[in-house]
């Protein structure tokens, strides 16, 4: 292993010299440089090969580059490259090389080799990794589609983008990615030939020896490509992709043309179809050219492709009466609506349009509970009370077992202070099963505490407890704790602390809020602080280290503290912490013990 190190290190000397020779580096630098290479060599030749000693390895080459680049541009040095950096760039790529054949299934690894070879422009070197790469990976889509474009953009080979592509879908015939960049690239190279072909004929240059095919220059490899594609991907979403792309590029009309009359004719019963078909009219008419028209007539014009939109979408909902298309076309409206605009006449038509088709949504009764939610908000905003208020009563009719719903409405009524906001929790409690309704009692108290009187909130935090379920009743034990210490005082707080603690479960915040409640009287009591923690410890001193470290810095600190009890305490901890908990306790109670904690 030493002589190989050796070896290696020999190899350096003629470039490490001449970064001393041309002034790059100094002496005491370049040595610096061999002491730390010959440390890297002796980490990656051992019988035990770590992965993280090869990307420290590389990480210093590359660090080296870097290092070199910028003082050559301080000093204005540009020459000697091949004799320098071409020598650290070999063994960078040879180092990547050993590291991806050790680890053949890290894909990070490879892709660092591959941005590294990118970032110093190596492209013959690439293309091999590339290969390497995908005969190993070839069932990751996103790689094949890496090289590919690289070859096109990057070598500008259209021919070696499109094997590759036909590589790929070898392996993954059924993968709408792939077909979708393939598509894509088919289009590219046709517009990049048509450009070719304009500039010759522009410089009136002799075409004869180029052959252009009208049909590549039209895009019919890529009309091929979509129809082998549509034959094995089924679905709107697919189409609708291929669309996108296909209208990026100003010569595929007639391509676009074919697309969506597949889409019409295959997919007629989709909303996505529906919801395209419809939004494609404002599109239609914003190719119009309005330079010289006036902002009423602009507002005129938006209006009227706004209309247009909605009498597809009226369309769509006779077509297919799902909840799904009556969604798109609320979506639909709700973008419109939330768009910016000066015109008051424009907004408010949009807001009538909106909640016009949020009620004909609700009377089919396909309105999900995401949109009762959005048009309650949206009639709010509208300060159309006495209709959200209908509304959130429709949905908990609807949604008659829905938490979310039911707080929703209660909301609603709190916020439009209303009279019947008891009777509508009454009636949510009854209609909801047990087990999640904490979110509606926690409301419930929360509006109870600010609106009823004090006996009224304190009965409605005991029925709440029995109401929840265990788990959920450790919050209304904290909430019941702290409300009581703000209405009724520390001497009322304390009697029922000790009376919740009758019932189990408990939180650690509910006893961490007791001791907070204690030491924030004039006269802290070290008896009392004890018995919080004690009956905190027996609930969770065998998971909390921090609860013993708080319980002996309050035995150390307290007035009425009494310092002797920590070696009794930090015993105790020791024998109840359970596994690795006992090692960190150890070395946090030393930190304490230094005063470093």
């Amino acid at each position: 292993m030493a002589e190989r190190v050796e070896q290696r290190l020999e190899d350096r000397i003629p470039e490490l010299e001449q970064l001393e020779r041309v002034g790059l580096f100094t002496h005491k630098e370049i040595r610096a440089v061999l002491r730390k290479a010959s440390a890297l060599e002796y980490k990656i030749q051992r019988r035990a090969l770590r992965k993280e000693d090869f990307i420290n390895y590389i990480q210093y080459e590359v660090n080296l580059l870097e290092l070199i680049k910028k003082r050559r541009a301080r000093i204005g040095y540009s020459f000697k490259k091949d004799e320098i950096e071409h020598s650290i760039l070999h063994r960078v790529h040879s180092l990547f090389n050993r590291a991806t054949g050790k680890w053949k299934d890290d894909v990070q690894l490879w892709l660092s080799h591959v941005a590294f070879c990118k970032q110093w422009n190596a492209k013959h070197q690439l293309s091999k990794v590339f290969s390497t790469m995908l005969a190993i990976h070839s069932n990751k889509p996103a790689l094949w589609i890496m090289a590919a474009k690289w070859e096109m953009e990057t070598r500008l080979s259209s021919e070696s983008a499109r094997h590759l592509f036909l590589r790929a879908l070898r392996f993954h015939p059924e993968c709408p990615k792939l077909y979708q960049e393939y598509f894509r690239m088919e289009l590219m190279h046709a517009e990049k030939q048509r450009k070719e072909k304009k500039e010759f004929e522009q410089a009136k240059m002799d075409l004869g020896e180029f052959n252009y095919s009208e049909e590549i220059l039209n895009g019919e490899m890529a009309r091929i490509v979509y129809r082998d594609a549509s034959q094995k991907i089924k679905g709107v979403e697919f189409q609708l992709a291929v669309l996108s792309i296909a209208k990026l590029f100003d010569f595929t009309q007639d391509l676009q043309k074919e697309i969506l009359e597949s889409l019409q004719a295959r997919y007629a019963d989709d909303p996505l179809t529906w919801d395209y078909m419809a939004r494609r009219e404002l599109e239609l008419g914003s190719l119009q050219p309005t330079e010289h028209s006036t902002k009423q007539k602009k507002v005129s014009e938006m209006a009227q492709r706004e209309e247009r939109c909605c009498a597809v979408f009226d369309e769509a909902v006779g077509a297919v009466p799902t909840e799904d298309m009556w969604k798109c076309y609320i979506t639909f409206c709700l973008e419109r609506y939330n768009r910016k605009t000066n015109s008051e006449e424009l907004k408010q038509k949009r807001l009538e349009r909106t909640l016009s088709v949020f009620s004909k949504a609700h009377e089919s009764n396909l309105l999900s509970e995401a949109l009762y939610k959005q048009w309650l908000q949206l009639l709010l905003d509208s300060s159309l009370s006495e209709k959200a208020v209908e509304v959130a009563e429709a949905a908990t009719r609807h949604f008659s077992q829905s938490v979310e719903t039911w707080q929703m409405r209660l909301q609603v009524l709190i916020q439009l202070k209303r009279d019947d906001v008891t009777q509508c929790f009454e009636e949510a409690i009854k209609h909801v099963k047990s087990k999640g309704t904490l979110p509606l009692w926690t409301l419930w108290v929360e509006w109870s505490e600010g609106t009823n009187s004090k006996e009224d909130t304190e009965a409605l935090y005991q029925r709440s407890l029995h109401a929840t379920t265990p788990a959920e009743s450790v919050t209304m034990k904290e909430m019941y704790l702290d409300w009581t210490y703000r209405s009724s005082g520390y001497k009322k707080v304390k009697r029922l602390f000790t009376s919740l603690c009758e019932n189990h479960p408990f939180s650690l915040d509910f006893f961490r809020k007791m001791i907070q409640i204690e030491k924030e009287q004039e006269s802290c009591k070290m008896l009392h602080l004890r018995e919080y923690y004690e009956r905190a410890l027996r609930e969770f001193g065998s998971t909390n280290i921090d609860l013993w470290l708080d319980y002996i810095k309050e035995e150390l600190s307290h007035p009425q503290g009494k310092p002797e009890n920590c070696g009794s305490i930090h015993w105790r901890a020791m024998k109840m912490l359970q596994g690795d908990l006992v090692e960190d306790f150890v070395s946090k109670y030393t930190l304490l013990q230094t005063g470093h904690l």
